[in-house]
């Protein structure tokens, strides 16, 4: 065969192989298959799904059921637009499902709202809450739930929560011995203030505080709430002091002290926290004062003194919102918007962090 038409042989066999490669490159560049990362105690990494429907997504949550986990998020054309609904996706050991809308904002045929924060729980009878917001705006949204009885495949109708009540507002609820479900929440319609919601029989009936924090000297919003014995502390997002504030109770939650500042940084930017099994509190925040990366977590057995336990994400671009669970196996499960485009999924083993003092 001539010189020539063997080259041209060659580069026909080959570029199917070679497009092929890029193409999965490319692919994998944007939503990489499950990973296992360097750093300790840095389980596994993962995009909840690769492909949807929708092209902007954020504000995820995630709750562990018998069957397995459950992850949900809103998604649609943009934050705010009338399109966005609620999504979710489902893992029982096979990997997550393609994301289905579970909520939307139709009113009627000529009404329409965009949906907001949705917030999973499991209850210990084996019920899984789905709470979001639905509304024109955070001033003006209203807290809307749904029930599934079977571990998020099919959901109940949606029943709206009663007036002033937002339930769950970004943050899992907090379950208290007794069976209450503490409920850290939030509202914008008077400057940012915090507010703490318990239902005593799954949403049937609601009680509330008044607003803990003035809402325009000491603006916060999304809290999440934490035990250290019989206290119980909120973590919040902060508007105008650059870190995150808290507040303290002696009481289950039913008074507060002060809204205050405390040492750790926050750029406006939501966070979340869990009180793990040892007693030692699980943080995940932004630690700036500017943007949303990178993305950390932190490590306190006090409330008040943190360790950096691990850095999630570093690069520019956007890392933020993050939902956190312990598992029963006790591995910590972490969600969190990834630039707007995709949903992360990153795993903790909390006995294995390498502590590091906080510069």
């Amino acid at each position: 065969m001539p010189r020539l038409q063997s080259v041209k042989a060659f580069i026909i066999l080959m570029f199917p192989m070679y497009f092929g490669f890029f193409a999965e490159t490319a692919l994998m560049g944007k939503a990489p298959q499950a990973t296992t990362p360097e750093q300790p105690g840095l389980v596994m990494q993962e995009f909840v799904y690769n492909e949807a429907p929708f092209p902007s997504c954020h504000a995820s949550t995630i709750a562990e059921t018998p069957e397995g986990l459950v992850c949900a998020f809103f998604g649609g054309t943009a934050e705010k637009n009338r399109d966005v609904e609620i999504w979710l996706s489902r893992n029982t050991g096979a990997g997550w499902s393609a994301p289905v809308s579970v909520a939307d904002g139709i009113q009627d045929a000529n009404h329409r709202w965009p949906c907001w924060n949705p917030v999973l729980f499991q209850t210990k009878p084996g019920t899984l809450l789905l709470f979001y917001k639905v509304g024109p705006n955070p001033s003006e949204w209203w807290g809307m739930l749904k029930i599934s009885h079977d571990h998020g495949k099919t959901w109940s109708k949606a029943t709206r929560l009663p007036d002033g009540f937002v339930g769950p507002v970004k943050n899992k609820p907090f379950l208290l011995s007794d069976g209450t479900l503490l409920c850290p929440a939030s509202t914008e319609h008077d400057g940012w203030q915090l507010q703490m919601e318990w239902t005593p029989d799954l949403g049937k009936t609601w009680h509330r505080t008044g607003p803990l924090n003035d809402g325009h000297k000491v603006g916060a919003i999304q809290p999440s709430v934490l035990r250290y014995g019989d206290r119980l502390q909120i973590l919040c997002r902060s508007r105008r002091l650059g870190k995150i504030v808290e507040a303290w109770s002696d009481d289950n939650g039913r008074s507060w002290s002060e809204v205050t500042a405390t040492s750790l940084p926050n750029p406006n930017s939501g966070t979340d926290a869990v009180t793990l099994k040892d007693g030692r509190s699980l943080l995940v925040y932004n630690p700036t004062t500017k943007g949303r990366s990178p993305l950390h977590v932190a490590i306190s057995s006090d409330g008040k003194n943190w360790k950096t336990g691990l850095v999630l994400e570093n690069q520019k671009g956007e890392y933020s919102y993050p939902a956190v669970i312990q598992t029963a196996d006790g591995k910590v499960h972490i969600t969190y918007t990834w630039k707007r485009e995709l949903i992360k999924h990153v795993v903790l083993d909390p006995a294995k962090l390498n502590l590091k003092e906080i510069n």
